[in-house]
């Protein structure tokens, strides 16, 4: 069952870069007390997340913040090591890097996306949501393209 507007997101642990390897960083831990834009890739450095959807969350960063977000949060089910490769790439400082590498947190949430006949395993489909203290206040899912989950659709539901 897919998470929806109104659900309590689940407690999973999730992994961040950190200057010294990987950090260990819980679901509660993040979005606890505080109101987070969370949009998911199903693959660092894969063209439409990588000229499309995360490039739009970098330009409209400020103006995110400035509607009220206190965190902005990419995750993927990639590493931690390929993630902060990533974010340096990206130019990405202000986004905090999420790794789900196993695929716990997308699997609890409905929303991954089987692309093993494409040899890449089981991802997340593009989304993002907004969550006030753990609880999702909005949800896009792309079925194709960014659309749903861009930040110019994010920011429209500030």
């Amino acid at each position: 069952m897919t998470i929806k507007v109104g659900d309590k997101l689940p407690s999973v642990e999730l992994r961040t870069p950190g200057e010294k390897g990987p950090q260990t960083l819980s679901t509660e831990e993040l979005f606890s007390g505080r109101r987070v834009a969370l949009f998911a890739v199903p693959g660092a450095f894969t063209p439409g997340c990588s000229q499309t959807h995360m490039p739009g969350f970098v330009v409209n960063a400020d103006r995110i913040f400035e509607k009220g977000i206190d965190q902005i949060a990419c995750l993927a089910t990639n590493d931690a090591f390929v993630m902060n490769a990533w974010q340096r790439e990206q130019n990405a400082e202000q986004i905090l890097m999420l790794s789900d590498g196993n695929g716990d947190f997308i699997r609890q949430l409905g929303l991954e996306l089987d692309a093993t006949a494409m040899g890449m395993g089981i991802r997340s489909r593009r989304f993002a949501l907004i969550a006030n203290d753990g609880v999702v206040e909005w949800l896009g899912v792309d079925a194709k393209g960014v659309n749903q989950s861009s930040a110019e659709t994010l920011l429209g539901q500030l």
